[in-house]
């Protein structure tokens, strides 16, 4: 159930099938999940990303605690070039790479959520930095949109 301000019960914006938080963007999209992965991998090579891993949570935690849950995959995406750029910035940045994208299914809603790198990288203060996040951001959101 949404309030006034449009933000839907686990505080998402609830317009149009894009969402924000103050963490990622996130858009619903009208994929099986499966396919939403490979589109999504596909949108981020478009913007110059690679997907270094893929780590499927629903299966570990599945084997690891018995536990089940919706499909939930985490994409860690790289940018090679922007990547260079913020180590060359902050040598630690490291620690907070690559920008993580998910894909999750919740009530059989399909959805694809990219990491704000202004979030994730403001936490060091470097204006070299936060102009590398703002580009990354920029890619990320428009890798989102594509789908």
């Amino acid at each position: 159930m949404g309030n006034a301000l449009g933000i839907g019960a686990h505080g998402r914006a609830a317009y149009d099938s894009r969402m924000q938080s103050s963490l990622g963007i996130t858009k619903k999209v009208p994929y099986p999940f499966a396919e939403a992965i490979e589109k999504a991998k596909t949108a981020l090579a478009e913007e110059g990303f690679g997907v270094l891993t893929e780590i499927d949570v629903a299966a570990t935690l599945k084997s690891k605690l018995g536990v089940a849950r919706e499909p939930y995959v985490i994409l860690g995406a790289c940018n090679p070039a922007l990547a260079n750029e913020a180590l060359q910035a902050e040598n630690e940045v490291g620690l907070l790479l690559p920008c993580n994208v998910v894909v999750y299914e919740n009530g059989g809603v399909v959805y694809v959520s990219a990491v704000k790198p202004s979030a994730m990288l403001g936490v060091i203060e470097n204006a070299a930095l936060a102009s590398v996040a703002r580009r990354a951001e920029e890619k990320l959101a428009c890798a989102v949109e594509k789908l």
